[in-house]
């Protein structure tokens, strides 16, 4: 699917040579065991290299000189995977192939490079009215979490889970560490990321890629590094099980219910749990909503997630409070029946042929095409996305119950509304 380049230790490049788009898409990602506190510094240095560089040294100078190229694209992320957090560098340009003039694509790639190794700066740190404004564009995205009951609901059940663990990190970090930064800190994280982070650079669309290769390993001139490994062990990080109860100013209830599974990504058993997850909860012809929401009507969605690099399957639900028992003992004769092999021809095939498009759909955009090959690309054996449709054709019934009987619940967690009695502002 794509080629892969060394171009240090620890550092790849990956091109995939396709007429399929007109653009030409780039990703630069940066990855390191994660931590709050890195987490925290990452998320605020993100932004930083997005608004300028030293180049295009204000957020207008760089929008302009974007917009003049033709509307290239260009942002930065942060985001988590298993054990690591990760910074992404992304731009979007279109191909010089389709212009009169050529040059836009090189002009990309410099970009890039500028964002990565010439940030803005000053006296040797980041600008102080930069980092300020960035810092609290991070905090007022962590806040916002508390007004989406959903997300918060899931982001409790992990942290009663899975305390002080990966799991419970966000991407971008934590309100106490992030109002703790100094520009310091930032600064440092940005040179631990650029001295010490495993690199991975992807390429997508209608380029030559052992050419392309000399441009990026000129333009990005890494040395080499040995990729950190996260020291901590997944049985190190049990947390609460059983109910947890919490009450917040809200009037639907939120059911998050959280279980583990011996079956990891990677696995040979992995595609058979990610069937399984999808006849459990994972669509809208699963046990989860046909039963709890469409049959029986005791939530307002059910649905499953398989969070496959920790071993985890949590459920979501939106329920009435008062109905919550009942739903949360119809969400477990789901995954009994599953234990004890009732599950339909029909629930498979459907299962099997969702997984398929849902991976083939993803593959309609460059962005998709790197993603997937980002998140399967180490997998034993290499991928491509055809050989691991073919993983799930065999699946028979008897190897989803056995991948049922794996599933064990460890805590209930729900949110709801406070009692009338209870001081509204409490």
């Amino acid at each position: 699917m794509f080629t892969e380049f060394r171009l240090a230790e620890g550092v790849r490049l990956f091109v995939r040579r396709t007429t399929q788009f007109k653009t030409v898409t780039f990703s630069l990602r940066f990855r390191q065991p994660m931590t709050a506190a890195g987490a925290s510094a990452r998320a605020v240095l993100a932004n930083i290299l997005e608004d300028s560089n030293e180049t295009h040294p204000s957020r207008a100078a760089l929008r302009s000189a974007l917009e003049n190229m033709y509307g290239t694209l260009y942002y930065t992320d942060v985001g988590k995977r298993g054990d690591y957090h990760y910074v992404s560098f992304n731009a979007e340009c279109v191909n010089d192939k389709l212009l009169e003039e050529e040059g836009v694509v090189d002009w990309t790639v410099r970009l890039l490079a500028d964002s990565v190794f010439r940030p803005n700066m000053q006296d040797g740190n980041f600008k102080p009215q930069i980092f300020e404004r960035e810092k609290q564009t991070v905090l007022e995205r962590l806040s916002s979490l508390y007004d989406d009951k959903t997300r918060f609901a899931q982001q409790r059940l992990m942290q009663l889970m899975r305390p002080d663990s990966p799991e419970s990190i966000r991407a971008t970090g934590d309100e106490e560490h992030v109002g703790a930064l100094a520009g310091q800190d930032v600064l440092d994280a940005y040179k631990r990321m650029i001295s010490e982070d495993e690199v991975d650079i992807y390429v997508a669309g209608d380029v030559d890629p052992e050419a392309f290769s000399e441009e990026i390993r000129s333009a990005f001139n890494f040395e080499g590094r040995i990729p950190a490994v996260s020291p901590q062990a997944a049985t190190e990080r049990r947390g609460k099980t059983g109910r947890v109860y919490e009450r917040q100013a809200m009037k639907q209830g939120k059911l998050h219910i959280g279980f583990s599974t011996p079956v990891l990504f990677g696995t040979e058993d992995f595609p058979k749990m990610q069937l399984t997850n999808g006849i459990f909860g994972g669509f809208p012809h699963s046990k989860l909503f046909m039963n709890v929401r469409e049959k029986e009507s005791l939530a307002y969605y059910a649905a499953s997630s398989y969070l496959s690099r920790y071993g985890l399957i949590t459920v979501s639900s939106g329920v009435d409070p008062e109905q919550a028992e009942k739903a949360a003992a119809l969400i477990d004769e789901q995954l009994e029946a599953m234990k004890a092999g009732e599950i339909s021809d029909l629930e498979l095939d459907q299962t099997k042929a969702m997984l398929a498009n849902q991976l083939r759909e993803a593959l309609d955009s460059a962005r998709g095409q790197i993603e997937i090959f980002d998140q399967y690309k180490d997998l034993p054996g290499g991928f491509s996305p055809e050989a691991w449709i073919a993983k799930w054709e065999p699946v028979t019934k008897e190897d989803i119950q056995k991948m049922a009987g794996t599933i064990e619940k460890e805590l209930v967690y729900l949110l709801s509304g406070k009692e009338e009695s209870d001081d509204a502002d409490a």
